[in-house]
This record gives structure tokens, C-alpha cells and sequence, in this order.
């Protein structure tokens, strides 16, 4: 009898830790292989909070960015990402890729995170196995912001430029979040051009020669877990874009 209580007891135990990998309904996310070189996506905070609260009562807001174009090789996404003018309460914050962009200003028309393999947010992601997170969590898989400024710049194998398949992010948004996950502020994602002939003046254009190869945040606040990834796949694969239309119900009845 003790021996099986201690069995019983590990197996429970063993079940609690595999929890935190949960594999979405269309499985785990998928490495994008082929998104098309040299295309930049920016998206900049607007000057107004959508959440003012005591933080930005006076109005004002979070400042800041993520600009973003595929890898030199094609797998995956590098992002560069800026924050400052941060609240000084409701830390650490997140932010996340959005299924839709914002209307007006609007945060909550972008419904919730960008989860093409409707994996959901619970549990908390688990940075050591992107793969197994919703496609959209970047503060969950990269770090969260814990400082102002806040700088970083890290590569997503799992996100995609490559337009008409359901991990990418070109026509949707970003939010910035409260840990509590109230949202204090959200941008749309703009076509830019090419990284060797645009960018604004004052923003660094994305490099891949300042990401890691792992797709693991550097800089002020990036995350530096171990990680382990899945087979690569190209973004022109069926399950890339099946389930979509699933994704966008689950992610209307979900607002956070």
C-alpha cells in the first residue's frame, strides 16, 4: 500500500510539472521556415493610454515600439523591441501579438492573443518550450518588461511575415498589459517596406546579427531560459492556416 501511495503520489506530481507544456488543440506551434526577407512591421504606441488610470490621469503614456522582420535565413521573426514612461506600480508588464488590430484606439476590439493552435493562456506559458505557447505570448516566451527603459531584441521562430497563414501578425497588433492583465495601451502592425531601404528616423531598423539563434531575449529584461523546439515546417503548410476560423471564436469569447 505505501509503495503505491508513493507511486500514486509522483505520478500526481509528474502530471503537475507536464501541465505547464499543454499542446494546443492543433497541437503545438509550428517553426516557421520561409517568411519573406527584408519585409518590416512597426508598431508604435500611441500618445494616449487607453487605461489611464492613476498612472496617466494627466495624460500621457507608455512610449515605445516593436518593429520586426524575418530572420536572414527565413526561420522565424526578429523583433526590436522598446519600452519607457512605464507606471510605477502594476509591474512586471506584459505584452502580447493580438488576433485583431485596434479600432480607434480601442484595445479591447483586439480581442485576445494571437493562439492559431488554440492553446489558450492557462497555465502560464513555459519559456523553456516556446513551442508550446500561444504564438503571440512574446513577454511569456522572451521576458516580461521589468525596467524603464526597457530594450530588446530576440528572435520568434514561431511568429510569421508571411502573409494568408494564421501566425501572422502584419494585420493585427500588439497590447501592452498590467500584470494584472489590464490593457494600458495597444498599437497596429504597418507594412514599412524593406529593411534595407526604410526606417524611421530615430529607430533602429531589426538586425538579426543582435538576436540569439536560439530565438531567447537580449537586452534589458529579455528572459534567458533554456528551450527546446519542434520540427520546422514551412509557412506554406496546411496546419498553419487550419482552424482558424475556431481561433477566432475561442478569441472573442476570451477578452482579457
Amino acid at each position: 500500500m505505501h509503495f503505491k501511495s508513493v507511486t500514486l503520489m509522483l505520478a500526481t506530481a509528474a502530471m503537475s510539472v507536464n501541465a505547464q507544456e499543454v499542446t494546443g488543440q492543433l497541437g503545438d506551434a509550428k517553426i516557421v521556415t520561409n517568411n519573406p526577407a527584408g519585409v518590416v512591421y512597426e508598431a508604435h504606441l500611441p500618445e494616449t493610454a487607453f487605461t489611464k488610470g492613476s498612472a496617466y490621469a494627466e495624460g500621457g503614456n507608455v512610449k515605445g515600439f516593436i518593429s520586426a522582420t524575418a530572420s536572414p535565413d527565413g526561420v522565424g521573426v526578429v523583433f526590436t523591441v522598446k519600452f519607457s514612461n512605464l507606471p510605477k506600480e502594476g509591474g512586471p508588464f506584459k505584452y502580447h501579438l493580438h488576433a485583431a488590430p485596434g479600432s480607434n484606439g480601442n484595445c479591447t476590439s483586439t480581442l485576445a492573443h494571437l493562439d492559431p493552435f488554440l492553446r489558450g493562456e492557462n497555465p502560464p506559458c513555459n519559456a523553456s518550450a516556446p513551442q508550446s505557447c500561444e504564438v503571440g505570448d512574446l513577454s511569456g516566451k522572451h521576458g516580461e518588461v521589468k525596467s524603464d527603459p526597457f530594450e530588446a531584441t530576440y528572435t520568434d521562430k514561431f511568429a510569421s511575415t508571411h502573409e494568408g497563414i494564421g501566425a501572422f501578425f502584419g494585420n493585427r497588433s500588439f497590447v501592452f498589459h498590467y500584470a494584472n492583465k489590464t490593457r494600458i495601451s495597444c498599437a497596429n502592425f504597418v507594412r514599412k517596406g524593406h529593411k534595407d531601404t526604410c526606417s524611421p528616423s530615430g529607430h533602429p531598423k531589426p538586425s538579426g546579427s543582435g538576436s540569439s539563434p536560439s530565438g531567447v531575449a537580449s537586452g534589458t529584461g529579455g528572459a534567458n531560459p533554456a528551450q527546446t523546439s519542434p520540427p520546422p515546417i514551412t509557412a506554406g503548410a496546411a496546419t498553419l492556416s487550419v482552424g482558424m476560423a475556431g481561433f477566432f471564436a475561442a478569441a472573442a469569447a476570451a477578452l482579457l
